[in-house]
């Protein structure tokens, strides 16, 4: 089968979650499908971005756009209606592209990642379509108006009310819908979203292994560092939780690993806390850290950060929110934490619980190789897109 595949940013490297789910999906599929890539870019191209796509893709067109060209489509968007995280994506000579691939291909299938990209598919209702939500925007930014400034409240209000809109608009443009957990399907405010289908992220089981090395640091958060929702969780992490960790504890060193990271990322660095920035292997961070902390405050979606610690053999701590997505059983698998005092209580347990830690950390481990690897994640999908 032909399948071209729409993402909104070209899926390598995999510093993000979605490049990440983009690439180790696309890598699946191909294996019985021939894969028509389309991406966006705004950025800087990798130059290992092509070779590496080239291995799974058998044609791909990247089209490079400016900032300059995305003022002039948030201005658009502001009075066509759209959302702005749809009219960021959207460009008419990228529309000119998708239809000169489809008529060039002749695909039997269509798959769009992310309601940024179905816009350009709403003009082929013959041709079978699905769609990857992934996450549910709309709950992401009704969560980002309740913490940010007052001044930007009201263009964030007008952005849920429109992804809300949205998100059950184009439920009828697609044949299937996806998205990553039976938590973000619920909040797909759609009166048939029981034809949505869960598909987890995986975890590439084997890259990331369990590996013994010295111990440099006793807590690790990772993630791409220039994400809102790991900005806030990083901050709340340094400025309430570790405060009442370094009480009982006053040597506890924290790394905040991950590509990226914001100005506000880069003010939390002191003597107990060190910001690694991008490194080009990661699984040396997770090697040298006791155990991950990932306290999500407006966690949408599965986080891969929770997956990769556990494939690792790292015990994890992290928010009902989060946990929610991974389905882990608490005190088991994984410890669950709410409130500053809890994550700090939960801290100090597990660094000075090794026994604990260690029976956490294995169960974490097994229970992320049971469920979630990409070739049994992305059969899921398969079996929607090969359905005749």
């Amino acid at each position: 089968m032909k399948l071209l595949v729409i993402v909104s940013r070209v899926p390598y490297p995999l510093d993000k979650g979605d490049k990440l789910r983009a690439f180790n999906q696309i890598k699946q599929l191909s294996k019985k499908h021939q894969i028509i890539l389309f991406a966006l870019n705004d950025s800087i191209l990798d130059p290992d971005a092509q070779a590496e796509l080239k291995k799974y893709c058998r044609a791909i067109k990247i089209l490079k756009f400016s900032k300059i060209t995305v003022f002039f489509n948030l201005v658009k968007a502001l009075f066509n209606g759209l959302p702005f995280q749809v009219g960021y994506f959207y460009f008419a000579e990228a529309q000119k592209k998708i239809d000169e691939l489809i008529q060039k291909h002749q695909p039997d299938h269509i798959y769009c990642q992310l309601i940024r990209t179905a816009e350009y598919v709403k003009g082929y209702p013959n041709i079978p379509k699905t769609l990857d939500y992934m996450d549910v925007f709309s709950k992401g930014m009704e969560r980002r108006k309740n913490t940010e400034p007052f001044y930007m409240k009201p263009l964030l209000w007008l952005e849920f009310k429109r992804l809300l809109k949205y998100e059950r608009k184009v439920f009828g443009y697609f044949n299937n819908k996806i998205i990553i957990s039976e938590q973000d399907k619920n909040l797909i405010q759609h009166p048939e979203r029981a034809q949505i289908k869960v598909v987890p992220n995986g975890v590439d089981t084997d890259f990331f292994i369990p590996v013994q090395r010295k111990k440099e640091f006793e807590l690790l958060f990772n993630g791409n560092m220039n994400y809102q929702p790991n900005i806030e969780s990083v901050e709340y992490l340094v400025n309430k939780i570790m405060p009442l960790v370094w009480k009982k504890l006053p040597g506890t060193r924290l790394l905040i690993s991950g590509a990226s990271p914001h100005k506000r990322v880069l003010a939390l660095h002191s003597d107990k806390v060190e910001i690694s920035g991008w490194v080009d292997d990661i699984r040396d961070n997770f090697a040298k850290c006791k155990l991950l902390v990932a306290p999500m405050q407006i966690s949408i979606g599965l986080q891969n950060k929770l997956l990769e610690a556990m494939a690792m053999q790292l015990p994890c701590i992290t928010s009902t929110l989060a946990n929610n997505a991974l389905g882990a059983k608490p005190g088991e698998q994984i410890l669950v934490a709410d409130a500053p005092q809890q994550y700090a209580d939960a801290i100090v347990l597990l660094l000075q619980d090794e026994t604990l830690a260690k029976q956490i950390a294995l169960k974490g481990y097994k229970y992320a190789l049971s469920n979630f690897n990409w070739q049994q994640t992305t059969a899921l999908l398969d079996n929607l897109i090969s359905k005749k």
